[in-house]
């Protein structure tokens, strides 16, 4: 399966079609916060903010030879491990409030869990297909009138899961065979896009889709096994695409390529990222919708996290901080509500190794 988090594969580009600026890199103030109660190895995939004073993050780590879902919650001030009565992995998080977050996890006996923050602890939730064992959620969106948007797989058909306050209901299945889900995003209340991959010829390609009461499927991102991470719909022609190319091949532990495209209602462009070797993993808007930051990874150069932010219409390359004992790989950025900064997580090496742990950087606005 593709969208593999650091660990990754792949053989460089060709030429770009069109280029972002990439003048040398420049520092911003993002600054290393402490997640501390991960055991190594550990990992933080994805992060999701309410406010300056309530944020959650979710991953795993390793408990006696064996992975466990990881937890964290942002109260303003530190993170904290929190209560999970669940035990495999986390893939998402998503959050508009205490009352209002959700996450989901990695199968544990052949079913997918969902869960709801109760406001100290994850809790699983019920929903229809609960224990089913080809019930799959791997990605969850909230919206600010606290809708949940789930993106997964029941009855052989990927499809999303949706609460509108009261009940669920799965909507209709895409058009589209062999999906992979790794991102919900949501534009407006009822516009909701996802990406991921697709089967396609002997590999796959990069996947993205909007649904606003039916499906849309874009043209897929072909290339050598590509695989769409996140996406940024600033319209419905103006949507930006992160992700992997990886490799047919290559040397063994080879990293892949970064993905960066731009959509604009009638075909996809490539665009340079200002490095060939790594990845990228998460886009984030700012507070008027705009594209605003992407996280990367830069295999390259490790003794920064790497971030591309959005200039004047160019993706500029920017560096967070650095220090002696971490080269830290990043999965994920979010905006926090509320004000001008950014969160972002990932782990403190780009293998998922010991004695890696789980790691976040934030921007003050």
């Amino acid at each position: 399966m593709s969208g593999t988090l650091g660990a990754l594969s792949g053989v460089a580009l060709g030429p770009a079609t069109a280029r972002a600026a990439t003048p040398a890199p420049r520092t911003q103030d993002w600054q290393a916060v402490p997640a501390p109660g991960s055991v190594p190895p550990a990992q933080l995939r994805r992060i999701a903010a309410a406010g300056p004073r309530l944020a959650w993050a979710v991953g795993e780590e390793s408990v006696g030879g064996s992975w466990r879902g990881l937890a964290m919650v942002w109260n303003g001030t530190a993170w904290t491990k929190t209560g999970l009565a669940y035990e495999g992995r986390l893939t998402d998080v998503a959050g508009v409030c205490a009352a209002a977050a959700w996450s989901v996890g990695s199968p544990t006996g052949g079913a997918s869990p969902l869960l709801r923050w109760d406001g100290a602890a994850w809790r699983e939730a019920a929903f229809p297909g609960k224990g089913e064992p080809d019930v799959r959620l791997g990605a969850v969106a909230v919206g600010s009138d606290r809708r949940v948007w789930v993106g997964g797989t029941r009855g052989g058909t990927t499809r999303l899961l949706h609460r509108d306050g009261t009940r669920w209901r799965w909507l209709d299945p895409l058009p589209v065979a062999g999906v992979n889900l790794y991102r919900v995003v949501l534009r407006t209340p009822d516009e909701v896009w996802v990406c991921g991959d697709q089967t396609y010829g002997n590999g796959w390609a990069g996947f993205v889709a909007r649904w606003n009461g039916a499906w849309t499927v874009l043209p897929p991102l072909v290339g050598l096994r590509q695989s769409v991470a996140d996406v940024h719909p600033v319209a419905a022609d103006d949507v930006w695409a992160v992700g992997n190319e990886f490799g047919a091949g290559g040397p063994p532990g080879r990293p892949g390529n970064p993905i960066l495209r731009h959509w604009n209602g009638t075909a996809w462009t490539q665009v340079d990222a200002g490095f060939t070797l790594g990845s990228l993993s998460g886009v984030a808007g700012d507070t008027q919708g705009r594209p605003a930051w992407i996280a990367g990874w830069n295999h390259q150069d490790q003794a920064r996290a790497t971030y591309l932010r959005f200039d004047n219409g160019t993706w500029t390359v920017v560096r967070g901080p650095a220090a002696p004992d971490r080269a830290p790989y990043l999965n994920d950025v979010t905006q926090i509500p509320g004000t001008a900064g950014f969160w972002s997580a990932g782990m403190t090496r780009s293998s998922p190794y010991p004695p890696t742990e789980a790691y976040t950087e934030r921007l003050d606005g």
